[in-house]
């Protein structure tokens, strides 16, 4: 999400058609993303150490004076996944659509749990 808004102009300068990320990202990928017939995955939470795993080579690793989280890795891959697709072709993004649905969801739970607890100061 650090990147966020590069991601637009990233996709569109490099043709990159998939950005594998960690989290969540916004409206300049989903923009890149509809504009260039890309896509944004994540690895399922707890998976790093298998993507490590099938990693096959480093082939190179940009931008390193930016910092660890921050440099490009490029990285040779055969079978690379399990992926979630986070941000589509269309611009859906499936992390946005569900903080949605569950923000909608947590205020009425919150005021149930609050009519118990208020002696709770």
């Amino acid at each position: 999400m650090r990147l966020e808004k590069f991601e637009k102009e990233f996709i569109r300068k490099t043709g990159v058609k998939l950005i594998v990320g960690k989290g969540g990202m916004g409206p300049e990928t989903q923009a890149g993303c509809v504009e260039n017939k890309a896509v944004h995955a994540i690895f399922p939470g707890g998976c790093a150490v298998l993507a490590a795993t099938q990693v096959e080579k480093i082939e190179a690793a940009h931008w390193q004076d930016l910092g660890m989280p921050e440099t490009l890795w490029v990285n040779r891959v055969q079978e690379f996944g399990p992926l979630i697709i986070s941000i589509d072709t269309q611009g859906r993004n499936l992390i946005e659509e569900n903080k949605a649905v569950f923000n909608a969801k947590k205020q009425p739970i919150l005021e149930r749990i609050n009519q118990k607890i208020r002696f709770i100061q």
